[in-house]
């Protein structure tokens, strides 16, 4: 395995696809240098684009954190969230009734704005399931994993209704030496033992980075061989870029360790172009 400084490749590129969490910040705030990363970055009228598989809150709700962080440059255009690839299927497919979600309360923002009633999963009961057109998952908080979660098995086994799986992450990482389990590992269990197959939003699906490039004025000038996706995880960000058929940079700043790096690539195939300690300058 050959690391390489970060600053060695920026010139190369001129769209920067950035995962958020694990790349940008942590559970302590900015990962080191991300600041100067960025403004290196919109100094040189560079593209960026935040592809987060985080559900949890709007785009606004996400460009504050940073804003908060001090990376007070980045706009809400530039940030692009599974939530939002969920809301569109939403809006299309849709039309009417109760969709329940496991999530918090400000996640389902994205239920909202997709013109629907959104019904938290922790107040459902057995005679509502008729009413009931969809299921989505959000976040891994707001709901009782115990209760909650049989909940939605049983209204599984009742209903079969479209089931939205809106962040497909399977963990985070909490700590340098914890990772925490996220709304992806939660519904691949139901998805097992019920028998269903969920429709699955964010990273590694090529649907977001589709999105996240028009969204880009006078993006069909800009070749794929000057864009770079750079982020903390082999099966989502990396994937996702290397379907995408852009470059990948996997920085050693989030889920994947420098220790664990080097077999994890060996063992699922999954290769990104650079390595790099982190994104930071």
């Amino acid at each position: 395995m050959i690391l390489c400084d970060f600053s060695s490749i920026i010139d190369d590129y001129d769209v920067f696809f950035f995962d958020s969490y694990g790349v940008l910040r942590n559970h302590q705030g900015l990962i080191s240098g991300i600041d100067k990363t960025i403004k290196y970055l919109h100094d040189r009228n560079k593209v960026i684009r935040i592809l987060t598989n985080d559900a949890s809150r709007n785009a606004a709700g996400l460009l504050a954190t940073y804003q908060r962080l001090g990376i007070r440059s980045l706009t809400e255009d530039q940030v692009i969230s599974s939530g939002m690839m969920a809301k569109s299927y939403l809006e299309t497919k849709v039309k009417s009734g109760l969709v329940v979600y496991l999530g918090t309360e400000q996640s389902a923002s994205y239920i909202v704005q997709a013109g629907l009633e959104p019904f938290p999963i922790s107040r459902v009961t057995p005679d509502m399931y008729d009413e009931i057109t969809a299921l989505v998952f959000l976040d891994d908080e707001g709901y009782d994993w115990n209760v909650d979660l049989n909940k939605t098995y049983n209204l599984l086994r009742y209903r079969n209704i479209p089931t939205i799986v809106a962040n497909t992450d399977k963990v985070y990482p909490k700590s340098d030496k914890e990772l925490n389990l996220a709304t992806g590992a939660v519904a691949r269990i139901l998805e097992t033992i019920s028998g269903r197959t969920f429709i699955k939003f964010g990273k590694p699906d090529t649907q977001m980075f589709i999105y996240a490039l028009e969204s880009v004025p006078n993006y069909h000038t800009y070749s794929k061989s000057k864009m770079l996706m750079i982020g903390d995880t082999l099966h989502t960000d990396v994937m996702g870029g290397n379907k995408f058929g852009i470059a990948t940079a996997l920085v050693l700043s989030g889920n994947t360790s420098e220790k664990e790096a080097d077999l994890m690539i060996r063992s699922s195939s999954i290769i990104p172009d650079f390595i790099c300690r982190s994104a930071g300058l």
